[in-house]
């Protein structure tokens, strides 16, 4: 049974199922969920824990052997399964013949990173997930995430100012668990219940974790004083331009089809499964149509053509600096400058 988080919550004070699956890749999210059900566990009486880490070389009858023997002292058992890279056949028939006959003493809890959507209509998935609870968990949206933080400060008996509130979710955006530490920092400093902006400048690192989509979305959105932070934060981190200018180019490409479309008296949003454009950047798309006509949108085509031939040496000038300047022409258009 697919749950969400609200719905997991309710349903661990109840009976456990055989098994729990939890999946995601925001590692704190994953982390508590699973903090929660190891302690529903405890509650029902599941005392013994057994942790395994199945790589490409685990011995899948270890966990069989595992689900038929008892405890030492005779308890129930949690096998906590962590799934390490791509399952193997072996382990899809593993786990299979486990949620087929899981053992009443015995809770199996596994750990995952995210489940594709192809993967969770698989046969084999739908077997062990309808023999438990599948819970999938999602990241907290750049746009969740003020009001994200003001209920964690809140359930620790803290307050925010809206400034101060702005200034923090910029210096944790895309990093949960420097969010958790820098909450908890607020709380030991406890100088007030109500953190101003002076304290958050004075007392939280910039810890904000990026990667190209978060690009894509600040450009395509409008938000240049976020494209601009992102793009130092990626430029920072190592990641090269022949990555940024992969995203921006893919998007240049997107947005020319969809201005045409718009142009020729078409509705734009009926091209968005042709292009594989996502539900969730079906908005910034649209927002972008709104702020430039077709012309502007090949003009940043043209660019990324320029930017391209800086990174491979083909003209002079600094790749990254075009970049920089494509990516404010894409957030704001008005700015027509060149590199």
């Amino acid at each position: 049974m697919k749950l969400n988080v609200n719905q997991f919550s309710q349903q661990l004070s109840r009976e456990l199922p055989p098994l729990i699956w939890i999946s995601g890749d925001e590692p704190l999210l994953v982390l508590e969920a699973a903090d929660q059900a190891r302690q529903a566990g405890r509650n029902a009486g599941v005392t013994d824990r057994q942790v395994f880490h199945a790589d490409k070389q685990f011995d899948w009858n270890s966990l069989y052997e595992a689900n038929q023997s008892m405890s030492l002292f005779g308890d129930r058992q949690l096998l906590e399964l962590r799934l390490e890279g791509k399952l193997t056949d072996e382990g899809r028939k593993a786990l299979v013949a486990y949620a087929t006959s899981p053992n009443p003493d015995n809770l199996l809890l596994i750990v995952s990173d995210k489940i594709e959507a192809a993967q969770s209509k698989a046969k084999w998935f739908t077997q062990v997930s309808d023999a438990g609870w599948w819970l999938p968990v999602w990241p907290v949206d750049r746009h969740q995430l003020p009001n994200w933080l003001r209920q964690r400060l809140k359930q620790q008996g803290l307050s925010i100012d809206d400034d101060a509130l702005a200034l923090l979710a910029d210096r944790v955006d895309g990093n949960l668990l420097a969010a958790r530490q820098e909450i908890d920092k607020l709380l030991l400093l406890g100088t007030s219940q109500n953190i101003d902006l002076e304290t958050v400048l004075q007392a939280v690192s910039d810890s904000a974790r990026y990667t190209v989509f978060d690009l894509s979305d600040a450009c395509l959105s409008g938000d240049l004083d976020r494209s601009q932070r992102v793009l130092s934060g990626l430029v920072a981190e190592g990641v090269e331009a022949p990555i940024l200018l992969w995203v921006l180019s893919r998007d240049m490409r997107s947005l020319v089809q969809l201005a045409q479309a718009q142009s020729l008296g078409q509705n734009p949003s009926t091209l968005f499964n042709r292009l594989r454009i996502f539900e969730k950047q079906q908005k910034a798309f649209l927002s972008a149509l709104q702020r430039a006509p077709e012309s502007h949108w090949q003009a940043c085509l043209m660019q990324c053509g320029e930017v391209d031939a800086r990174i491979k040496g083909w003209h002079k000038g600094d790749a990254l600096l075009a970049i920089n300047v494509l990516v404010s022409q894409i957030a704001f258009p008005a700015l027509l400058t060149t590199a």
